[in-house]
């Protein structure tokens, strides 16, 4: 029998944040906000045009009232995608935003493969590139498929591996109801203070944090 002496690397199904944290030696902010944060986070509500207005009362409503009995893909179908269209995060030159796209890489010889619910990413078609924004999403009242917070952790880490240049990545993990954005830069993530969607002023607050990412994402993350 061949003696075969490449190694496979190292792989894990779940991991946890902590679980992350340690084994990548990462730095997690969550006392204060760093630079890149507190100027994502500084925002003014949006200016919403008559269609955009009238659709922000329908979603806003909705989300009060049925949010606690949504299904994980009733939340997706229902409310997220209405939000990432007020956010304006769309597709426009070159850039793509995908649903459920499986991702994986090898992070200092250990194999992470995670699915990334949505992410914006210079693509063409089906075909997705260098990715910039993340988000993942989980409703608590269903079995846990893992921790929200450790798939963002994830994809962030899959994503510095197969980006051209290191840039800051961005997204939010969403539990239900909760919002919380995170950017990782480097070995260091921060998290920002959680927003409440079926709050008026904090959806408002929401939609104008993915405006602002947008840009962001234009104006400093492509060239």
């Amino acid at each position: 029998m061949a003696n075969n002496d490449k190694k496979t690397p190292k792989s894990k199904k779940n991991w946890t944040e902590a679980e992350l944290v340690l084994q990548f030696k990462l730095n997690r902010i969550v006392e204060y906000q760093t630079p890149l944060m507190k100027e994502w986070l500084e925002v003014e509500n949006p200016v919403f045009d008559t269609l955009e207005q009238g659709i922000f009362d329908i979603v806003y409503q909705k989300g009060l009232k049925n949010m606690a009995t949504w299904s994980e893909e009733d939340l997706k179908m229902k409310f997220i995608t209405h939000i990432l269209d007020l956010g304006h995060l769309k597709d426009e030159n070159g850039v793509v935003g995908y649903f459920d796209k499986l991702l994986s890489a090898t992070v200092e010889g250990i194999h992470l493969k995670v699915k990334s619910d949505f992410m914006l990413a210079k693509g063409f078609m089906n075909l997705h590139q260098n990715p910039y924004f993340h988000f993942q999403e989980y409703k608590p009242n269903l079995k846990p498929t893992g921790e929200p917070m450790a798939q963002l952790i994830e994809a962030f880490l899959i994503g510095q591996a197969k980006n051209e240049k290191p840039i800051p990545l961005y997204g939010v993990e969403i539990i239900g109801e909760y919002w919380r954005f995170a950017i990782m830069d480097g070995k260091e993530y921060c998290i920002s203070p959680t927003l409440v969607a079926t709050e008026k002023e904090d959806l408002l607050k929401i939609i104008s944090i993915l405006r602002h990412f947008r840009h962001i994402l234009f104006t400093r993350l492509i060239d």
